[in-house]
């Protein structure tokens, strides 16, 4: 009786250790299969964002190479863009760009917003400042209620403008001679801009200054820059100097030459009068 009990506790001593290795042995075979299940995971994973990332890669080219004279696909492309992409590392770019084909487009609703997105973005984008700055006070409408706001817009992009151009720096893709144009080009862009600014709100003197100093580097002065500076300069009583700016603007093909030529009679005629007194 003592013998058979024995045997069976030692049966169940090793039916116990056997179940206790096959237990074992199912749980190591499940934690390899869920190690390799994670580990296909993870490579999916890694697989998914490499694809996205070449999609999204691939998205930003197609934009970037469309021609500047096809904003409508500039736009559809930019706007896809950043749709499917708000939060990458391309989306400064690509409110740039949709800056520049809504400006194309004359659009300038859509214009502003994206300029105000690509400024979140980076607050000294030079075009965007340049730009923005430019367009304000030439499609100024003095009945708008937020007019003055507008100009005091201007007038800070453009002043945040030429403050950045003494600093920045110049890109790996221009030579030296490129990045010099480059300044001169939006510092010349900058100072019209606040010319204009000034003769929106009858500040003449400062109009002067600053449209001076925009032709001064410029050997092509814009047809209405110097329009502003030949009647700012006359609401100076500087007539002979005003006379010479509309003889220059008159020599600029455009809508302002036949008004330019009969100002610069005017004006020489006033310039005579006040010698004569």
């Amino acid at each position: 009786m003592k013998t058979s009990l024995v045997r069976a506790r030692i049966l169940l001593l090793v039916f116990a250790g056997f179940a206790s290795l096959v237990v074992a042995t199912v749980s190591h075979a499940q934690s390899d299969t869920v190690d390799k299940v994670q580990q296909l995971n993870r490579r999916a994973a890694i697989q998914q964002v490499l694809e996205n990332q070449n999609a999204e890669e691939s998205a930003f080219v197609a934009f970037r190479d469309v021609k500047p004279d096809d904003p409508d696909k500039k736009i559809k492309l930019g706007e896809a863009f950043l749709g499917t992409y708000p939060k990458s590392q391309y989306a400064e770019s690509v409110d740039v760009g949709l800056t520049n084909a809504y400006y194309a487009k004359q659009d300038w609703k859509n214009f502003y917003a994206s300029a105000d997105r690509a400024l979140a973005l980076q607050p000294n984008e030079l075009d965007v400042l340049v730009t923005v700055g430019w367009v304000i006070p030439h499609v100024y409408d003095p009945n708008d209620p937020d007019a003055e706001k507008q100009l005091e817009k201007a007038e800070t992009y453009e002043k945040r403008a030429i403050q950045s151009l003494a600093t920045v720096s110049r890109p790996v893709s221009m030579t030296d001679a490129q990045f010099s144009e480059f300044k001169t080009q939006k510092n010349n862009q900058a100072h019209s801009a606040l010319g204009l600014v000034y003769f929106r709100r009858q500040d003449y003197a400062n109009s002067v200054t600053e449209l001076q100093q925009a032709m001064q580097d410029n050997p092509s002065p814009d047809q209405t820059d110097l329009f502003v500076l030949g009647f700012s300069l006359e609401k100076l009583n500087r007539h002979a100097e005003a006379a010479e700016a509309f003889d220059r603007c008159s020599q600029v093909p455009g809508s302002l030459q036949e008004p330019c030529k009969q100002n610069a009679a005017n004006a020489k005629t006033r310039a005579a009068q006040s010698q004569s007194k």
